[in-house]
């Protein structure tokens, strides 16, 4: 039923809302894989937190689905329209509404792009940390939807650790205001992370107010090539007993380096099979970057620092290291995290999955905090060995997690992990987080079969 179209009618003008069939289809997934296209009811673009309200209200009155979305960049599903749903597209909703350089703070509403926060903060001399490879685009409501991360991850956190206060619409339209603007603020329970990473399914986050770093005033970036991904990942351990905390340490396998070769017309593979991309910054970033020299040089590596031009070339390379050969190949992809010192050996472990299965694999990794992205992949052509790709995934998932790991670092959930919730963490506290969501939508209209599984998944999967 959607007895919601005609009171959207009346309460909307027509340039916020449409069920034209092109737009129904455009706003029915994000990036993530479809395992199913459903097209929404419709889609409504509101501009202010009132029509969300407002929206909310209708919705609730009317037993609507509602999916909540930015820009669409999000890769686990969490965008996916469901049937008969209302998809809220809040990219309208852009104003930055406070940048106080003072208190290091800035108030944001849900559709301001990250990259344009960022370029209005550093007109006072700071940033804002998260930095997601999508950070040209997305939007800092998605952002906190998935609690998103990033390059900067290893030094400055995800965006989690960036966030102090929310305004959220709930389920019935109602609108709350939680967290604080100072950065310390302990005052009952923590609400503001309880809504960060909750993936659109607890309300509707309308604005933010986030924290500002300093802008950097030195970077110094290294690039190190290993003769191997097993001394890279040594690298990365090297690092850590220096004490030494870079602001951006990734890992780019040979696979990822011929691929960017290939695509980009670069020479990486020509200088290493494994690169380490490290990045220190602040006032003691050419100290830090001369311990890690060494550190790395005892390891065997060929290590440069890069000019100004060519560190940015490298960050900008490593930023779009994914997803490019999608005409060429048939892929799978995946956000695990491991514990750092298992970085290595689960790296081997990949390996060893693809080779018995006869696929190609790819890794890049977050390797200052374990969160690697490995694909699995076969050429387009190859379709017999389709379904060795989602085994392979299912295995690496399965193997992360015996290693201490987990099964989504920095993409969430969304509808396409929700399959695997229930390996990592037990049926008992999958039901807590399924009360606290019918205590704040009791009616499930919010996001609807994303980030939690029925009852009767999980007890099959346990």
């Amino acid at each position: 039923m959607t007895t919601f179209i005609e009171p959207i009618r009346r309460s909307f003008p027509a340039d916020k809302f449409s069920t034209i069939d092109s737009n129904l289809h455009r706003y029915s997934v994000d990036e993530g894989p479809v395992q199913e296209r459903i097209k929404p009811a419709v889609v409504l673009w509101p501009e202010s937190i009132h029509d969300v309200q407002l929206a909310m209200s209708i919705a609730h009155a009317h037993d609507a689905p509602v999916v909540t979305r930015g820009a669409g960049t999000g890769v686990s599903g969490g965008a996916h329209a469901t049937q008969g749903c209302i998809v809220l597209c809040l990219d309208k909703m852009n104003k930055i509404l406070e940048l106080n350089p003072a208190d290091e703070i800035a108030r944001v509403e849900a559709g301001v792009i990250n990259a344009d926060l960022n370029a209005a903060a550093a007109a006072h001399g700071l940033m804002y940390a998260p930095d997601p490879a999508s950070y040209k685009t997305s939007t800092i409501g998605g952002n906190i939807a998935t609690n998103a991360g990033g390059l900067r991850c290893a030094k400055y956190g995800v965006t989690r650790d960036a966030v102090l206060a929310l305004d959220v619409v709930l389920a019935d339209g109602s609108l709350i205001h939680i967290g604080h603007r100072t950065v310390k603020g302990v005052a009952g329970y923590d609400l503001t992370g309880l809504f960060v990473g909750s993936e659109g399914t607890l309300g509707v986050i309308v604005g933010a107010t986030v924290r500002l770093r300093y802008l950097p005033v030195e970077t110094r970036t290294v690039a190190a090539f290993f003769p191997d991904i097993r001394s890279a990942a040594a690298g990365v351990q090297a690092i850590a007993a220096k004490r030494v905390q870079p602001a951006i340490l990734e890992l780019l396998d040979e696979g990822t380096l011929k691929q960017l070769d290939e695509q980009q017309g670069s020479t990486l593979r020509a200088r290493g099979a494994c690169l380490l991309l490290v990045q220190t910054d602040g006032h003691g970033a050419s100290v830090e970057e001369q311990i890690i020299r060494e550190a790395l040089t005892v390891l065997g590596a060929d290590i440069t620092r890069e000019t100004s031009t060519e560190a940015e070339a490298l960050v900008e390379l490593r930023r779009h290291s994914r997803g490019a050969e999608v005409e060429t190949v048939i892929r799978v992809g995946e956000d695990v995290a491991v514990p750092k010192s298992r970085l290595g050996e689960y790296i081997e472990e990949l390996e060893r999955i693809a080779d018995q299965r006869e696929i190609g694999l790819k890794v890049v990794a977050h390797a200052g905090d374990g969160n690697l992205h490995p694909t699995f992949w076969v050429p387009s052509t190859s379709t017999r060995l389709v379904p060795q790709l989602d085994a392979a995934l299912d295995e690496s998932v399965r193997v992360g997690l015996a290693l201490g790991g987990t099964i989504t670092g920095e993409h969430g959930i969304g509808q396409y992990k929700v399959r695997w919730l229930p390996w990592e963490q037990s049926e008992d506290v999958i039901d807590i987080q399924r009360r606290i969501k019918e205590v704040l939508d009791p009616k499930g209209l919010l996001n609807p079969g994303k980030v939690l599984p029925e009852r009767a998944a999980v007890a099959s999967a346990a």
